[in-house]
């Protein structure tokens, strides 16, 4: 297992589900009221869990058939990861944003799972950052993409946990939108570092 492709897919995990949404806006919720949070954060991860895994084994057996989908997957995943560190820095100069939890009122543990789940497969954006764009450039390490997949799994764990038990604390700092302006700028950075990664 090689730890640096580790890094790599944590990295990269963590970088796609940092941005504001309705499922971390759910779970920072649910993190603040004290409801179900474990039950939460483990659904989303494990939902992440199945999505990248999913890409991580199927791009590895179409490449095998089909070589030059590694080549245009290269390519497509640089070309997004750009685009995407484009609007993080554009976000990062040009809007004043701030996290709101936002949401229905859920009382049961039945209902936030639920919603949970809603909030994630539900969610177009979820496939293509999981199963197309992690499982692209996964193809870029041969023989090493379980340490790929197991690191970008372990960054939506890692995340998801800690949002949900560290709401208490996050939601002084990310009320105050020039907080909100770094965190997307280091996104812009990490997404175009990655972007480069794949060309050179």
């Amino acid at each position: 297992m090689d730890i640096n492709v580790v890094v790599t897919g944590f990295t990269l995990g963590i970088s796609l589900i940092l941005a504001i949404g309705a499922q971390n806006a759910f779970v920072l919720k649910q993190g603040l009221k004290r409801e179900h949070v474990f039950a939460v954060c483990f659904i989303c991860a494990l939902s992440d869990a199945i999505l990248i895994s999913a890409g991580v084994a199927g791009f590895g057996a179409i490449v095998k058939q089909f070589p030059l989908i590694e080549q245009v997957s290269r390519y497509a995943g640089a070309a997004f990861l750009f685009g995407y560190s484009m609007m993080s820095f554009k976000s990062a100069f040009t809007n004043q944003h701030k996290m709101e939890a936002k949401g229905e009122e859920v009382g049961n543990l039945t209902s936030a799972l639920l919603t949970c789940l809603a909030f994630t497969w539900l969610n177009p954006h979820v496939y293509l950052d999981t199963v197309v764009l992690l499982g692209s450039i996964s193809t870029q390490y041969e023989g090493e993409q379980f340490s790929f997949g197991l690191g970008a799994v372990l960054g939506s764990f890692v995340f998801f946990f800690s949002l949900g038990y560290g709401a208490q604390f996050l939601i002084p700092i990310f009320k105050n939108p020039k907080a909100w302006q770094v965190l997307e700028f280091i996104i812009g950075a990490v997404m175009l570092s990655l972007a480069i990664s794949l060309l050179v």
